[in-house]
């Protein structure tokens, strides 16, 4: 099948299964390899992007549904240049061994995006969806407030 779509504002016409999952054509296809497979099974949230502004689980959704949309993955959120909140997660040293950590990019974008001045209770709604096994989420809460507010750690 035929699919095109923009991603991370760059066009593509692919050839590929149409079944085949989203998160796979990001990765094997495209080369892009920030979004990440935890569960493979939406559960976890680490393969969450954008499409046409909506997040979703890239691993639940076959490429069939994607042609014509716009997807933006976390090697979109910035350009040249990290974003506020991709520096956020830096200074507040928010990740240990990643794997949530573009999931987690992506929820608290979508959260700032709709509520640039979220308090903790909402952060951690926003990110509900996203398992981390290793940093108890606390320095990840820090990190996006942090960015709502423009401080640096």
């Amino acid at each position: 099948m035929s699919v095109k779509l923009s991603v991370n504002n760059k066009d593509y016409e692919l050839q590929v299964a149409p079944m085949k999952r989203l998160l796979d054509v990001l990765r094997e296809d495209i080369g892009l390899t920030g979004t990440k497979e935890g569960c493979g099974e939406g559960e976890c949230g680490a393969c969450s992007v954008f499409i046409d502004s909506v997040v979703v689980n890239s691993c639940l959704v076959p490429v069939c549904q994607t042609n014509g949309t716009k997807i933006t993955t976390v090697e979109g959120l910035s350009n040249n240049e990290l974003s506020k909140l991709q520096q956020s997660f830096l200074d507040y040293n928010a990740a240990q061994c990643g794997i949530c950590i573009p999931g987690m990019l992506i929820a608290a974008q979508a959260l700032l995006d709709i509520n640039p001045s979220p308090s903790r209770g909402e952060i951690r709604e926003a990110i509900a969806g996203n398992l981390c096994r290793c940093t108890g989420y606390m320095k990840i809460v820090d990190a996006i407030e942090a960015a709502a507010i423009g401080d640096r750690g």
